[in-house]
């Protein structure tokens, strides 16, 4: 007796096939899935966070703390000094309250209201993960090392890995995704520090690693992190100023402006308080008359922003900002690089 084969079970599993692919197809053409795995891994992570009670930490007084930080009494202190000055030694004549500045006070606010709660959230959870993953990678008590010493080890190696991760998310389309918000502001000013996406703090988790090995010998202060976030603030103002001899170890407006230009490859100038990181990995372009006035953005304005069309609407700007990431790009994203022009100068 011959059995004849069962061409419509071969059938359906070849249009059950061909369905998922049309879904596929259907939802790629709508959203930017890598994106997605972003949040993705923040709910995990912050899953993991609530499910262990955050390592034991006090989550609300965490917050508390870094709200603090972010804008409390002595941050909003020196963030006023620094828009005086962008008054007196200003890079670019604007208005008073430029359209930039304004969309810049929303995401103050944004920041604080909800960001913060999801930075501390990720930050414990990150923290507890580590600790359980990989215990041996905190150091235990060394008490011969002074702890003034400690806390400056940590401070230089966050801002290295803060320097790290800004690369990454200049060269990983995925994250840049996310970090071309950042650069969307075209009236830089020092509240521009606020102007990024919830979600691009996934990344900057990579900082907290040198806290995590030296947490037995010693942690940075609120009031190290508060002068810390206000010299990047600082960075970011629409300040014309350099730091003379010092140009060479810390970053001023000058020298982080030409990170931020509308024109040029943007993987340059990425340190967030010292520029040696720039220099060693050949990355730092120093500032000059040329540059203290140059314009800043994203070229071809790939992003909504506020400056565009004759009326600021700035709540749907905001509203188009943070879902940009989520939405496939009309082209390819083009991410030019600085190594390509030192090549080409080497030709």
């Amino acid at each position: 007796m011959v059995v004849a084969p069962i061409w419509p079970a071969a059938s359906t599993e070849e249009a059950t096939t061909r369905r998922l692919r049309k879904l596929w197809s259907v939802v790629s053409s709508r959203v930017y899935l890598p994106a997605c795995l972003i949040v993705a891994f923040a709910a995990l992570l912050i899953g993991f966070g609530w499910a262990t009670n955050w390592g034991g930490a006090n989550y609300s007084g965490s917050v508390h703390l870094l709200r603090i930080v972010v804008l409390g009494p002595l941050s909003l202190g020196l963030i006023g000094v620094i828009l005086i000055v962008e008054r007196v030694r200003p890079a670019q004549r604007r208005p008073l309250f430029a359209r930039g500045h304004r969309q810049d006070v929303l995401y103050t606010i944004l920041n604080v209201s909800v960001v913060v709660p999801l930075m501390t959230a990720l930050t414990l959870s990150f923290e507890e993960v580590t600790k359980q993953a990989i215990p041996w990678i905190v150091l235990p008590r060394m008490g011969l090392v002074p702890r003034v010493l400690v806390i400056g080890v940590i401070f230089v190696a966050m801002d290295g890995c803060n320097w790290f991760v800004h690369l990454a998310n200049h060269r990983i389309r995925m994250l840049w995704r996310f970090h071309e918000l950042h650069h969307s502001q075209e009236d830089m000013n020092a509240l521009t520090v606020f102007r990024t996406h919830p979600f691009l703090h996934v990344s900057y988790l990579l900082s907290l690693i040198p806290g995590v090995v030296l947490l037995a010998n010693g942690a940075v202060s609120a009031s190290i992190l508060i002068a810390y976030g206000a010299f990047v603030a600082f960075a970011h103002s629409n300040t014309n100023l350099d730091f003379g001899p010092l140009r060479r170890i810390f970053v001023s407006p000058n020298f982080h402006r030409i990170h931020h230009r509308r024109d040029g490859a943007q993987d340059v100038n990425l340190g967030f308080a010292f520029t040696i990181w720039d220099q060693l990995s050949r990355r730092a372009v120093f500032p000059d008359a040329t540059t203290v006035g140059i314009d800043t953005g994203l070229p071809g304005r790939p992003l909504p922003v506020e400056q565009e069309g004759p009326r600021a609407r700035y709540l749907s700007a905001l509203a188009a900002q943070l879902i940009g990431p989520f939405r496939p790009m009309p082209r390819p994203v083009d991410l030019p690089t600085v190594r390509e022009t030192q090549s080409t100068r080497r030709m």
